[in-house]
């Protein structure tokens, strides 16, 4: 489990509370990645997270990443 004062760092940075972090992790783990809704659901969060807009295009981009399993398994080789 993690500890209560990660999410009051994180917190402080992002102003993303526990109860969001936890709640798109369990969408993450309970989710079908392979659905479109499910996978455009996570996008809409997490751009309401971080403040972000993301464009239909991008959107779209990101559907057929995750979709055809083309994601990095490191976020370093992403860029």
């Amino acid at each position: 489990m993690l500890d209560d004062s990660l999410f009051k760092k994180v917190y402080k940075k992002t102003k993303v509370d526990k109860k969001t972090i936890i709640s798109l992790a369990e969408k993450l783990q309970k989710g079908n990645m392979q659905d479109e809704a499910t996978i455009l659901e996570v996008i809409d969060t997490l751009s309401q997270m971080t403040g972000k807009k993301v464009s239909p295009e991008l959107k779209e981009k990101i559907l057929k990443k995750v979709v055809s399993n083309d994601v990095p398994n490191n976020v370093s080789d992403m860029f």
